[in-house]
Parts: structure tokens; C-alpha cells; sequence
């Protein structure tokens, strides 16, 4: 497979909590008002992500998977998902708070819906002052049934909401009742799953007056209680790299580039996703070099070796299956 730094098409999805800092600070190109997720690379039935860029221009990802396989995805990757590909990648605008929601793990979500269940984690990429996150239950010993009885006036008493921060970053495995709430910008990394059990709304209405399904009973089954916040605790000094989340979905590490450095990725049998979450860096790899700025993403396959980073200002996200 050639190897070159692969741009997708970003794949825009306005929502009623959505605002415009995908267009006014990541640089997303619509008209489109309250735009709430930019899907970087999805393999999501009916959005399928594109190639923008290079000898692959034109083809989509599951072209790529299905001419390429192991040299695309790892040899590992390939044998256990086939043609699919098993990560979903976005960028998020919460203009006001998201539903508090919660997903169903590998098992559930193969009996409900025949998909994988969504682990997923978050990168802090901004926050308005004073925006938090709902993270798990207040009380640990509270039953999963009383999701079924949540109102404005006992919502308080039952989620754990957390402030947040420019670059805090939280695991939330399956399970795990969450939220983004109003004013955060992140970057999302998922299992590719579009299965979300809406719990509360905060008795919000669209245009036409209708408030949005909930999905309470599928939601008390699935939810879980975990020990942890899921907040990942890291240091990052410059040019030198920090993990963030290990589990048997993906790993992500953090970079932090103010000089050229070069890395082999010869072997790691995945392919690596880099998600630019401040400033800008020009990517070397094979004989191409592309630019990434804050807001964009790249793919490289499997059958890499030597990536050279040139930047004096840049934040990458690294995501790739260990």
C-alpha cells in the first residue's frame, strides 16, 4: 500500500445542542448552523468516510480496507474485524449540554442491534469558564432504576458533574452514564458505534415542540458503576509523549512537538491516527509530507515505518490498536 499522511473528509452533523466553533475555531467548511460533531473517520453505515488528498483521493474507506487489508490495517486488526473498520473519530461543539446518555458494551449491543458496543474517551481541546461534564451516578449505591424517574427537580441529586479543562481527558468505558456539557470543544475517540441510550434531555424541545425519545429501559440494563472518574492522570513536557488511555479498543497517547523529531512505527502492527488538537505540524511519511492544523486528522496505514514531525507549536493526539 502506498504510504502517505491519508485526509478524509470531515463528515459535518448539525444537533440541537451544537454550535459553531467547529466552523470558527477548528475551520470546518458549512453552512450549516449548530453543528455538534465533525466524524473524522467513520465506517458507520451511510458514513463512510472519503479520501480528500493523494492517490487515494476519491476512494473511501472501506476501499481502502478491502484493496489493502493488513497492509492497511495491521495484521492483528484485520483478523479480528475483518473489513470493518473499528474506530470512530470526531471532533465535538457542545453549545449546550448533551443528553446524559450511556452505551451498551460488546455483549448488549451484539444481542440489541448486531454492532459493537462504544467505549469511548474525550480530549479537553477547550472550555468556557465554569463547563463541566456528567460523569457516572453521585452515589455509587444509587439502583440503575431510578433512571427511569429522573425530573428537573431530582436531576441534581443523581448525576456527578465535574468542572473541566483545556487538555483534561476522560475515559468512559461502556456503561458508564456521561454527558458532555455547554461550552466544551473535544476530540472523541470511539468503537465505531452510533448506539446511545438517551436518559435525560433536560426537558429540551425542538422547533416543533416535541421533546426527543428516551431510551430508559435499555439504559437501566446497561449501566454500570465504576471506582474511578476515568480522568487520565499524565504530565507532558515538550517533544516527549504521554499515554492517556490504554484499553483493548485503543490506545491514545499525547505528543507535544516544538522541534522536528522523527519516530518508526515498524513495530506497531496498527495503524496510527493523528488527531491535531493545537497548533500545526507538517507530517513526513513514505515521500509526502502534509500539513495538519488544529481541527484536522490523518491516518496512516499499517505497513508505515519512519514519520518525521516538523512543528514548533503542536498537540497530536496518537491512536492506533496495541
Amino acid at each position: 500500500m502506498k504510504v502517505y499522511p491519508i485526509k478524509f473528509n470531515p463528515i459535518l452533523k448539525e444537533k440541537i445542542w451544537g454550535g459553531n466553533k467547529l466552523k470558527h475555531v477548528l475551520g470546518k467548511n458549512t453552512y450549516k448552523t449548530d453543528v455538534g460533531e465533525s466524524w473524522e473517520i467513520s465506517d458507520v453505515n451511510g458514513n463512510v468516510s472519503v479520501v480528500n488528498n493523494g492517490v487515494y483521493k476519491g476512494n473511501n474507506l472501506k476501499e481502502l480496507i478491502e484493496e489493502h487489508k493488513s497492509n492497511f490495517l495491521g495484521v492483528h486488526n484485520f483478523e479480528n474485524f475483518g473489513y470493518n473498520f473499528p474506530l470512530l473519530i470526531k471532533f465535538l461543539d457542545a453549545k449546550t449540554d448533551l443528553s446524559v446518555q450511556v452505551h451498551p458494551d460488546n455483549k448488549m449491543a451484539k444481542k440489541h442491534h448486531n454492532s459493537f458496543g462504544k467505549t469511548e474517551m474525550w480530549y479537553i481541546m477547550d472550555s468556557d469558564k465554569d463547563a463541566d461534564i456528567v460523569l457516572g451516578l453521585k452515589d455509587k449505591t444509587t439502583n440503575p432504576e431510578v433512571l427511569n424517574h429522573i425530573n428537573s427537580k431530582n436531576v441534581g441529586s443523581i448525576f456527578n458533574r465535574e468542572q473541566v479543562n483545556k487538555g483534561d481527558s476522560y475515559f468512559i468505558p461502556a456503561g458508564k452514564i456521561h454527558a458532555i456539557g455547554a461550552g466544551v470543544l473535544a476530540a472523541e475517540i470511539q468503537q465505531t458505534s452510533d448506539i446511545t441510550y438517551r436518559v435525560y434531555d433536560w426537558d429540551r424541545e425542538d422547533d416543533n415542540g416535541q421533546k426527543r425519545e428516551l431510551h430508559t429501559k435499555l439504559a437501566e440494563q446497561a449501566t454500570k458503576q465504576f471506582d474511578s472518574n476515568g480522568k487520565s492522570d499524565y504530565t507532558l513536557e515538550q517533544n516527549s509523549v504521554a499515554n492517556l488511555v490504554s484499553c483493548e479498543y485503543f490506545t491514545t497517547n499525547i505528543l507535544d512537538l516544538s522541534k522536528t523529531q522523527e519516530k518508526s512505527y515498524n513495530e506497531l502492527d496498527s495503524f496510527v491516527i493523528f488527531m491535531c488538537v493545537d497548533g500545526n505540524v507538517d507530517i513526513t511519511a513514505g515521500e509526502h509530507i502534509e500539513s495538519l492544523i488544529i481541527g484536522e486528522t490523518i491516518i496512516l496505514p499499517a505497513n508505515t515505518d519512519l514519520v518525521k514531525f516538523h512543528s514548533n507549536n503542536a498537540k497530536l493526539l496518537e491512536i492506533y490498536i496495541d
